[in-house]
């Protein structure tokens, strides 16, 4: 995606600051209450209702947002993004499939009460349940070759940025 390509492999190796924007998005999702959302726990159920996974790039952050109410968005630290991309099919269903890999991986997450952005080359996992935030941290290469166990859902976070980037694509081409 034309975006993650903007900030992957350049720089001096260092984050440039997040921009006041990114910063609001990103705090607003972890911040709020699921309730508000009208999302309740069901006996059962999925526990995770929403998902950030950041990826720290020399140049920046990305950040995949994706709540169990349908919204999706991806967006940088460094400015742009795509906001509310659940509504297309694709993208909905990679997200439902996000976070139900999550989901199967809760033991693998940490409590945390703060979510930190990762630094250059590491991914974190910010994940809202009902019962309290979780999180956990890892290097990209090692989440993307399948060396650690929560490399799945890694994966299925970038099914996720691969819809968005179709999605991107086809509308750019009128289809």
């Amino acid at each position: 995606m034309r975006l993650l390509n903007r900030l992957r492999g350049r720089g001096s190796g260092g984050s440039s600051d997040p921009k006041p924007i990114y910063i609001a998005l990103r705090g607003m999702l972890l911040g709020t209450d699921p309730a508000s959302l009208g999302l309740t726990p069901s006996p059962g159920g999925r526990q995770v209702w929403a998902v950030v996974m950041d990826t720290a790039f020399p140049e920046g952050v990305a950040s995949l947002a994706v709540v169990a109410d349908g919204t999706t968005s991806l967006y940088t630290s460094t400015g742009g993004g795509t906001i509310g991309a659940g509504t297309h099919e694709a993208v909905a269903a990679a997200s439902q499939a996000f976070l139900d890999r999550v989901d199967r991986a809760f033991e693998l997450l940490v409590p945390a009460s703060s979510f930190p952005l990762p630094s250059t080359g590491r991914v974190r996992f910010c994940v809202l349940t009902f019962e309290g935030g979780r999180t956990a941290e890892a290097d990209e290469l090692d989440l993307g070759e399948g060396r650690h166990p929560l490399s799945g859902v890694f994966l299925a976070g970038h099914d996720v940025i691969t819809e968005l980037r179709e999605m991107d694509e086809s509308d750019a081409s009128g289809r």
